[in-house]
């Protein structure tokens, strides 16, 4: 029942663009309750989407803010690995 950082940050993205569901609204609720993490990454989220949005190059922004969060994720990967490992 517990999210990865990873799902949760995944869900973090879709609830900028589409509707969560109700299950999805839970657990991403839950993890951020304990992970102080990706309640920040929602917040620096959020504030990213609404700089994106008023910026008139969009589309070359996005493709940098895409790899950043290629990047990012594949971070959030290794730490949960090694979190995994450690275990």
């Amino acid at each position: 029942m517990f999210l990865s950082c990873l799902k949760a940050t995944e869900l973090i993205e879709k609830k900028l663009l589409f509707k969560l569901s109700l299950s999805e609204k839970i657990r991403l609720k839950m993890h951020k309750m304990m992970c102080d993490a990706c309640t920040l990454y929602e917040k620096q989220t959020k504030i990213l989407h609404k700089a994106m949005e008023g910026h008139p190059n969009k589309e070359e922004l996005s493709v940098d803010l895409s790899n950043f969060k290629k990047d990012l994720i594949r971070k959030i990967e290794e730490a949960d690995r090694n979190v995994t490992e450690k275990e």
